[in-house]
């Protein structure tokens, strides 16, 4: 899963807003820093729980799940009893009879009646009872469902809030570049004016002051871009003021083998676990269309009055009975119905197996770029550190008249990348480590 797919995730679910990089409606290609430094100030942890407050998509998996509870319900009802009570009124031609459409040769009387039904299922010999357990661990699955909605809400604005660090901290390189490069080119200029410098010295210096501003623009525009995106995924419709203030993080080394990873993945994922818990109900459903060839033996009982009767009618009546019902023939609809289930479990069965080889694959490329990140973490340091020394030397031999401006102005952006590379390792390394624990399925 490579960085910043968790913010699509949610493309549907908040207004569309820009990347990094690009300039939002409404908020200016430079962004005002002092403008954003005055708003709240906003923590992870506040973040998150905004999210999940105020995303639909965590009410869909809650909506989804309580409605496969009431599916449970709905199938657990064939196992209780059925009750019903009834009311009937018939006026008829004494003594007439339904003679057409039917084999038997029912007289109809009138009659004013009110009784009660009762009938129960005694044994269908396990098919409704695999039915319910296939509904009941459908139900699971919706509620690892809701629970991987939940993950992948709370990777994307852990994402975003990082992403919004970033480039803060760029934004502060490059207001120190800028300050830098302007303390440079005033010098140089007071030493053109006393000609001790050339004039080309002066239009090098102002050369790179003049991309220090850029830099600056494209920092400003950057850190409102991801304002806005990290005030979208909150869900809000405006960019909001916030400060997202840093997190005590500690930078720990990767681990040495991605094996032990993998089978956490396996065993935390919701998204694992809800397909197990469909393969399972699948399993269970394709059972129950098996067993439709089974009889079915259903106990029924009835009792009344007849306040208002024909002479040859009972003032009351009440009866009990069995039924037995046994399939014979129903042109192959039931063998249909137990393949097509047999299908479909077999179906799920190779979507799990899918499932998990993408999820070892991710896993493990994850755990690479995260040790990756790390490793990288002492590179740049050490660049930042041998920048600064470089930059220390030409700026000496500049004065003392040793060096060219091109000697130094090369050390100076050579100090700027050091210090925009090195910003930009240790954010890396922190979004590997928190996609990794996305990945193996450790809560936050």
């Amino acid at each position: 899963m490579k960085r910043g797919a968790a913010l699509l995730f949610l493309a549907l679910a908040v207004p569309t807003v820009g990347t990094r990089g690009q300039t939002m409606p409404g908020s200016p290609a430079g962004g005002n820093p002092a403008k954003s430094a005055a708003g709240r100030t906003l923590t992870l942890r506040e973040a998150e729980a905004t999210a999940l407050r105020r995303n639909p998509e965590i009410t869909i998996g809650k909506l989804r799940a309580l409605e496969a509870r009431q599916f449970v319900r709905e199938a657990r009802s064939a196992l209780m009893p059925q009750a019903s009570l009834s009311v009937t009124a018939v006026d008829a031609n004494p003594g007439s009879r339904i003679s057409a459409g039917y084999l038997n040769n029912p007289v109809i009387y009138p009659r004013a009646a009110a009784g009660a039904s009762v009938s129960q299922l005694i044994t269908d010999f396990g098919r409704t009872q695999n039915l319910l357990s296939s509904s009941e661990y459908q139900a699971k699955a919706e509620d690892q469902n809701a629970v991987a909605t939940q993950q992948q809400i709370i990777l994307a604005v852990d994402e975003a809030f990082y992403n919004t660090l970033e480039t803060k901290a760029l934004l502060r390189v490059a207001e120190e570049t800028v300050k830098a490069r302007q303390l440079r080119v005033d010098q140089v200029q007071a030493l053109t004016n006393a000609k001790l410098k050339s004039d080309l010295d002066l239009s090098f210096s102002s050369v790179d002051l003049a991309r220090a501003r850029l830099l600056l623009l494209d920092s400003q525009n950057n850190y409102e871009a991801s304002l806005s995106v990290l005030s979208a995924i909150l869900g809000y419709q405006d960019r909001q003021d916030i400060v997202p203030e840093e997190p005590a993080e500690q930078v720990t080394p990767p681990a040495p083998d991605a094996a032990p990873l993998i089978q956490q993945a396996l065993q935390q994922r919701p998204e694992v676990k809800a397909l197990q818990e469909e393969v399972t109900a699948a399993t269970k459903f394709s059972k129950a269309e098996h067993d439709l060839w089974w009889p079915s033996v259903t106990a029924a009982g009835a009792v009344g009055l007849a306040p208002v009767r024909d002479d040859h009618i009972s003032s009351w009546y009440g009866a009990v009975g069995v039924n037995i019902n046994i399939p014979v023939f129903n042109g192959f609809l039931f063998n249909a119905r137990a393949k097509s289930a047999d299908l479909e479990t077999e179906l799920k069965r190779k979507k799990l197996q899918g499932l998990q080889d993408n999820v070892a694959r991710d896993v493990r490329n994850t755990w690479l770029d995260s040790g990756k990140a790390y490793e990288r973490l002492s590179v740049t340091k050490q660049l930042q550190k041998q920048a600064s020394q470089a930059l220390q030397l030409a700026e000496a031999r500049y004065k003392l008249g040793l060096g060219s401006i091109v000697e130094y102005s090369q050390a100076e952006l050579q100090k700027t990348d050091a210090e925009l590379q090195d910003t930009d390792a240790h954010y890396q390394y922190v979004l590997s480590q928190i996609l990794l624990a996305y990945q193996i399925g450790l809560p936050r």
